[in-house]
């Protein structure tokens, strides 16, 4: 909306550069954040202590005492990117809208499961919740897919000229990337600040290679694929951090709110998006590292239980195991952003490696 205003008909030079946007769309995001944060905690705390309250299943026993810390906070980190993204983002621009569809579409997904959850204890079946996921996802990629300079190459990183076009099969890899991110996010998120401070670095990761991505000249000096257009989302993805930083001002330990399903889809669909946008797919699983870490061991704790009746961590997640370790949540917690920092450097490092 400012970029229409003051620069398109203004002529205020000054907005037309996505690095000013960005970091005002930050700026922005993370001060509606705080704005806002107290009173849609208060409003969602009221809600749950009305239902009797809730905390995930097979979770610890320590948890018992966050029952009524309010969840479904993940609608303060999609209020926030959505406003600062309608002032500092150019508006005509087709990979924006296509993110703020994958963000709202899976918040809205998201919350309403936390609602359900809150209601009835049960949340919506584990059958109907993959199903929209796969429903929402489909939409992207087909509408990704079709638009004229989008081209269905995976590219690799560490290797300058190796990549396979998939043609067709790459509607179903798509679909593949944004569900399992999305699932990923949703399952690394169980402790005070565990999901939130790896998906901050992974948003600021992609933050920069959205803007290289969108640069003509850089993206032909660092051997990647230039992506017109898609340096754009390197103001909605500065938004997306602000925004995620506010959260992390209430949900870090103790916290005072979760971000439940609501924030942790939406998050992993905007990661996914914007990888898949910008040809940087291997790359995510690099920089969510510990998303990758966080579902396998989930993987690997059913497919052992059912060959051996036995379990192979002491709680899965990961995290949980940890817990039952005898860690505490705080060091648990900036452990796992250490590794998600380190993870990011390597993926950044992809950059100058080809």
């Amino acid at each position: 909306m400012l970029y229409h205003l003051l620069y398109e008909y203004l002529d205020i030079n000054l907005f037309k550069y996505i690095t000013f946007r960005g970091f005002y769309a930050l700026i922005t995001s993370f001060l509606i954040s705080l704005v806002l944060g107290p009173y849609i905690i208060s409003r969602l705390k009221i809600f749950q202590n009305k239902e009797g309250g809730y905390i995930r299943e097979y979770t610890p026993n320590g948890h018992e005492g966050k029952k009524h810390i309010p969840t479904m906070g993940g609608i303060l980190i999609v209020l926030a990117v959505l406003i600062s993204t309608l002032l500092w983002c150019r508006l005509d621009n087709f990979y924006v809208w296509i993110v703020v569809f994958a963000m709202v579409s899976f918040a809205v997904l998201g919350g309403w499961d936390d609602y359900k959850k809150i209601k009835t204890k049960k949340g919506i079946s584990s059958k109907t919740k993959f199903t929209i996921q796969l429903i929402l996802a489909s939409i992207i990629a087909l509408a990704l897919y079709m638009y004229p300079d989008f081209n269905s190459t995976l590219y690799f990183p560490f290797l300058k000229n190796v990549q396979i076009d998939l043609g067709a099969f790459y509607l179903l890899f798509m679909v593949f990337v944004i569900v399992g991110t999305s699932n990923a996010v949703n399952l690394t998120d169980g402790l005070d600040g565990l999901a939130i401070g790896p998906s901050l670095i992974a948003i600021a990761s992609f933050a920069f290679f959205t803007y290289v991505a969108g640069h003509h000249k850089l993206a032909t000096y660092l051997h990647l694929p230039y992506i017109a257009g898609s340096g754009e989302l390197t103001v909605f993805m500065m938004a997306f951090l602000g925004a995620g930083l506010g959260f992390l001002w209430f949900n870090s330990f103790p916290a005072e709110v979760f971000m439940g399903d609501a924030g942790s889809l939406s998050i992993g669909a905007v990661l996914g998006t914007v990888a898949i946008i910008t040809k940087q797919e291997i790359v995510l699983a690099i920089v969510g590292g510990i998303f990758v870490v966080e579902t396998l061991s989930v993987i690997l704790q059913v497919a052992y239980y059912k060959a051996t009746g036995k379990r192979l961590f002491l709680m899965a997640p990961i995290h949980h195991h940890f817990e039952k370790l005898g860690m505490e949540e705080p060091k648990i917690v900036t452990r796992v952003w250490i590794i998600s920092i380190l993870l990011a450097i390597i993926a950044l490092s992809t950059l100058k490696i080809r």
